[in-house]
């Protein structure tokens, strides 16, 4: 895995292309992926999923995976440093300049290894709010076959998010950043509160690149 510094380095061009980023935000289970489909299938986005990075990752039977996989079934969070070094990637290999980031930051160690190596403020970050009920019987039911789907796992990642990712959401709302929108209703309604969002805030969006975790 490289340092920081080479990441900084690789990030260079990117950060000269100067582009749009939006940040999505939610427990897990609030519905981060069926929207980024959505915000993908309307606005023309080109979907990364960073979360399918570290699955990726792990596949591979890299070092780097087998702790992937550990941290994950223990509910806990990547290092900063192997999550950068994912999403640099995904991000430099998109040739879009609109940038849809979901579920990252997921802790103040991501937002400021972010912050310091990547130096692109986020247009606007959505937050997904819903409650541990109705995201938990989601998890259990969409039926991914996912190690990371069980009971005891999930209420732990519940307890992250709170611990963990509250604070930078938080953080961005201190800068007028965050819209907060009702994801416990039905995905369709969701939706159009997003739509609202971007195109308030964003203007017209044609054709981006959308990064989740």
């Amino acid at each position: 895995m490289g340092s920081v510094t080479d990441v900084a380095m690789e990030m260079g061009t990117l950060a000269q292309r100067k582009p749009t980023v939006v940040f999505v935000l939610g427990g897990p289970g609030s519905g981060k992926g069926t929207q980024c489909d959505k915000i993908v299938q309307h606005f023309g986005f080109t979907h990364i999923s960073t979360g399918d990075l570290l699955r990726d990752e792990i596949r591979s039977g890299s070092e780097n995976g087998t702790m992937i996989q550990r941290m994950m079934k223990e509910g806990k969070m990547v290092p900063p440093e192997l999550t950068i070094k994912l999403l640099q990637k995904a991000m430099q290999e998109c040739g879009n300049d609109k940038l849809l980031i979901d579920g990252f930051p997921r802790n103040e160690e991501n937002r400021a290894a972010y912050e310091a190596v990547i130096k692109i403020e986020p247009k606007l970050v959505l937050f997904l709010d819903c409650s541990e009920e109705e995201m938990e019987r989601r998890l259990l039911n969409r039926n991914q076959g996912r190690e990371d789907d069980n009971i005891e796992t999930i209420r732990k990642r519940f307890k992250v998010f709170k611990e963990s990712t509250l604070p930078v959401i938080e953080y961005y709302d201190s800068k007028g950043k965050v819209r907060k929108i009702d994801a416990g209703k039905p995905a369709d309604e969701v939706f159009e509160d997003i739509k609202f969002f971007f195109t308030s805030t964003c203007g017209n969006i044609k054709h981006s690149c959308c990064v989740i975790l």
